[in-house]
This record gives structure tokens, sequence and C-alpha cells, in this order.
């Protein structure tokens, strides 16, 4: 299939993107990497009457380092925040989980901010977000706001983002995790998550998210906990997050995944 047709605009300016929206509303897309997009727009999911185009504005291709946050523009690239040389160090937990996402090609276009506009339950980067506690920026003709991440994604590729606004960047906190661990199973590497599982333990405890099993990815934050305590809390995540079954795998595989890659990765953030 081809797309439906649309109006394209090259923004020279932000200020043309807030514009556009903010006449068009939900009827604009805006395209950054398009390495989703595209594909939904070749097969039709997505028909919007005008497509922006923001890869050219230099002011959204910036990660900026501040007291204790990351923040990340809508400009930048997968490849690019992967290659930062201050990512191990600040962004533990993303240093972990962007190898994962898509491949070498997609990461060279895909931009981080595009992942989690698409808020595909599967994919890495909202998962990372939600388990740092991060939060992301939102931007209109007329006002800014910002949503935590808990908030932001609403549903399977669904999102608190209004039809006027940009996301303007996300903001990763650093600094406040002692110790960071990810795990992901899929069928091949760089495809989409059966399930993909983060741990993040601060000196009040830990935090264990899950990806690829609820409509969207979803966090517990639980005491320092060990032994059978450990395996009833996992136990009762695995079941709240209502799995099913699909091609992939059954809803008791990723059950039972959530179980031992959990008990894992609290154990190792907590030694």
């Amino acid at each position: 299939m081809k797309p439906a047709p649309f109006d394209y605009v090259r923004a020279e300016t932000l200020e043309e993107v807030l514009a556009v929206l903010a006449t068009e509303g939900g009827d604009a897309r805006i395209m950054a990497g398009g390495q989703s997009l595209v594909a939904m727009l070749n097969t039709r999911l997505a028909k919007p009457k005008v497509l922006i185009d923001i890869m050219r504005l230099k002011e959204l291709d910036r990660i900026e380092t501040r007291a204790g946050s990351v923040t990340v523009g809508a400009g930048v690239r997968q490849a690019a925040l992967l290659t930062w040389p201050s990512l191990a160090e600040k962004l533990n937990l993303v240093a972990l989980a962007l190898p994962w996402t898509g491949h070498v090609q997609t990461r060279s276009r895909g931009t981080i901010c595009g992942s989690i506009a698409h808020a595909d339950p599967s994919a890495e980067m909202p998962l990372a977000l939600l388990a740092l506690g991060g939060e992301v920026h939102l931007r209109t003709a007329r006002k800014r706001r910002k949503v935590a991440a808990s908030e932001f994604f609403t549903g399977m590729m669904s999102t608190a983002r209004a039809d006027d606004e940009l996301i303007e960047a996300v903001c990763f906190p650093s600094g406040n995790a002692t110790r960071c661990a990810f795990r992901e199973v899929a069928r091949r590497h760089g495809d989409f998550a059966i399930v993909a599982c983060a741990a993040v333990a601060d000196q009040n405890g830990v935090r264990f998210a899950v990806g690829g099993v609820a409509d969207t990815a979803v966090a517990r934050d639980w005491p320092r906990l060990d032994g059978s305590a450990l395996d009833d809390a996992l136990n009762a995540f695995a079941h709240e997050l209502d799995a099913r079954d699909d091609v992939h795998a059954t809803a008791r595989y990723r059950r039972d995944l959530v179980r031992l890659i959990g008990r894992d990765l609290v154990r190792e953030v907590l030694q």
C-alpha cells in the first residue's frame, strides 16, 4: 500500500511547527526519525492531512545535563544518545536498554522522543523513562507543561499529549539510583520485546518495571525485599499485569518471565 495524500511541511523554525499544530490539531503528525510513522503511513494506519518534519531544527537536537537530570530534545537520534560519552555515567539504565532498541539502521534515524511519542508497550525507551521516574516536556504555541511518565502513557500507543502539543523533550533523572539492571526476551535481538524488565534501586528500596505484557509499561515500588517476600510480590505483580496470549507467547509464559527475570534483577540491584 501507499500513504493517503497529505501535505508536507519542512519546518524551518519551532514557531512554525507550533503554528501548524495549533491550526491543524489532530490532522497533523510530527515526523522526526519516521521509523514507526512511515510504516504506519504506508499501511494507512495513520492518515494525517499534514506531516510536519522537525529534523532540521537545531534547537531540538540537544542533550543537556543539569543537577540530577538529563534532558533529551525531540531531534536527538537514538544512535546519538547511544554514543554520547556520558551516557553510562549519567543514565546507566538507558545505556543498558538502548542497544536493544531496534537495529543499527533504525537507531541511526529513530529518535528518543519519537519512541516515547509512539508509546509501544514493548518499546525500551518508554520502559526506561517510567522506571527512572522521568517526565515528558510538552509545548504549544501558548504554553508549556511537564507530564510524569507514569501519567503520560495512557494505553497501547496512546498518550496524554494533546493534539496541538509537541513533545519538545524528555527528561531522565540521573544520579539518584544506586544500581540499575535491564533484561529483555525477544525472538531475535532487536525484535519487539516479549517481556522487558528494568530494576532501579535507591536508598528507599527498588522500582521494578515491566514492558511487553500490559497495554503500557507498568512499574511497582517496593522496599528492600528478598526470599519469599520478593517471590510473593513478583507473583502478585505478574498476575496484575493482565497478560494475554498472542502469536509470540502465552500469557503464562509472560508471567513466568516476569517472575524469573524480576527475581534476578531485584537481587542484582539490591546487592
